[in-house]
């Protein structure tokens, strides 16, 4: 059998998905849960490989056994035996050849940025504390400069390892819902910290430290120099992930 889980996590104190030797990370924690609930130890395969501090509303993940328990079954299971800031939202079958990381069409992400004058204790560790006025009219203007097919090797950590530094970004926009300011982007995947350089330059043209306009000339450039700061990794959240007939 072959389970895809859809996961909910809060990566406050979680070195990312991907396990490591010496720090917890959200992968491990779902591996002990399913050794514990299928009394069988697995290789559970993630669709991203979300940060040290990043979230995710909606996070895809699939493992193969030859034990079959009921989907609901296995949904409340985990639940028993993972920590509170990860639960399993849905569990279905899919084929054996399915893979949730290399069958992901697209994924959507969001950025919260709480823009209010005094820090919000409520939503610390789950968006960017930024006291600065923002113009989110500005950035979402701006940010349709990311829509399209283009070289983003300016929009990626430096010494990240991939074989091609081109992406398409369907869909980017800004908006602001009282103190918080939501940068949403779709596309067909992202490189190491993108979304969070993307954020991090549409800050820096609402604060005048970027002229406006400037996004194409920087993706031309593909000079990771010229754009803007790397945004804090608490403000990100995983959002959607896109697979065909599933």
């Amino acid at each position: 059998m072959n389970y895809l889980l859809t996961l909910r996590y809060n990566g406050s104190r979680y070195h990312g998905w991907q396990r490591q030797e010496n720090a917890i990370t959200v992968q491990e924690c779902v591996e002990n849960a399913i050794e514990k609930l299928f009394n069988e130890s697995v290789s559970v395969t993630g669709c991203s490989r979300t940060d040290t501090g990043v979230h995710a509303n909606c996070f895809k993940c699939n493992f193969r056994t030859e034990k079959e328990i009921a989907l609901d079954k296995i949904v409340s299971g985990l639940n028993f035996y993972l920590p509170e800031d990860i639960s399993v939202t849905d569990a279905v079958t899919v084929n054996d050849e399915f893979n949730a990381r290399f069958d992901a069409k697209g994924k959507e992400y969001i950025y919260r940025i709480y823009n209010g004058k005094v820090r919000d204790p409520f939503s610390q560790q789950l968006a960017y504390f930024h006291k600065y006025p923002l113009d989110a009219v500005l950035m979402n203007e701006q940010a349709k400069d990311f829509i399209g097919t283009f070289d983003f090797s300016a929009f990626c950590a430096a010494g990240a390892t991939v074989k091609t530094t081109v992406r398409t970004v369907f869909d980017a926009s800004v908006e602001r819902d009282g103190d918080t300011v939501i940068f949403k982007v779709t596309g067909d995947g992202f490189l190491y910290n993108m979304v969070r350089i993307m954020v991090g330059t549409l800050i820096y043209i609402s604060e005048g430290k970027i002229e406006k306009g400037a996004i194409p000339r920087i993706i031309e450039s593909k000079n990771r120099l010229l754009a803007g700061k790397t945004a804090a990794p608490e403000g990100l959240y995983l959002n959607k992930v896109f697979y065909g007939d599933i």
